[in-house]
């Protein structure tokens, strides 16, 4: 049961992000309500992820070591900081690094789902986390196709680097502790 609620997860998140880059007309027939659509389907896929990540049972290549957890960890900093580095409005400064990316949120994402699969050579890690990969990758390239022209945003200065660390830092404190809740110590 918990590979086809994990494949059922990672096909809800799919389907709920691309929805409106695959079939745009579909999703502006529900305007604003879209939104409410689109979050209410991502919750329920990632709820389908969890449970079925900690339900699938399969082949173990290599198992968590101090090194590779070492590397993981490393790469989450980067990670939530680029991701972050685009949590400003569109037109609004950013920091250094969201002058340099064009999606550091997508980005951001791919190094978190790159990083997990690092410490973790099992089948369902490569299946959660290599498909959340493929996924990111997916997005930015169709983004760019459907949009290929791109402006760099100006930076905001020292004040804005400061924001995008702090917003970075937070949101890392938070994932740490929802890892702890579900009962994965993210730094051992």
């Amino acid at each position: 049961m918990g590979w086809v609620l994990l494949i059922a997860g990672l096909a809800l998140w799919y389907g709920a992000h691309m929805w409106k880059r695959l079939a745009p007309g579909s999703r502006e027939r529900f305007g604003n309500a879209g939104k409410g659509v689109v979050a209410l389907l991502l919750v329920v896929a990632v709820v389908l992820m969890v449970f079925g990540y900690r339900n699938a049972f399969g082949p173990v290549w290599w198992g968590r070591s101090g090194a590779l957890v070492g590397i993981n960890n490393l790469l989450m900093i980067v990670a939530f900081y680029i991701y972050a580095s685009g949590a400003t409005p569109p037109g609004r400064p950013r920091n250094w690094v969201g002058t340099k990316l064009r999606h550091p949120q997508l980005t951001g994402f791919s190094i978190w789902a790159f990083a997990h699969l690092i410490p973790n050579g099992d089948l369902a890690s490569f299946v959660l986390f290599g498909g959340l990969l493929v996924w990111a990758l997916l997005e930015i390239a169709l983004i760019n196709r459907a949009q290929p022209g791109w402006t760099p945003p100006e930076w905001g200065g020292k004040a804005s680097e400061i924001r995008i660390a702090v917003i970075g830092a937070v949101v890392l404190i938070v994932t740490m502790l929802i890892h702890n809740w579900l009962g994965v110590t993210p730094w051992g």
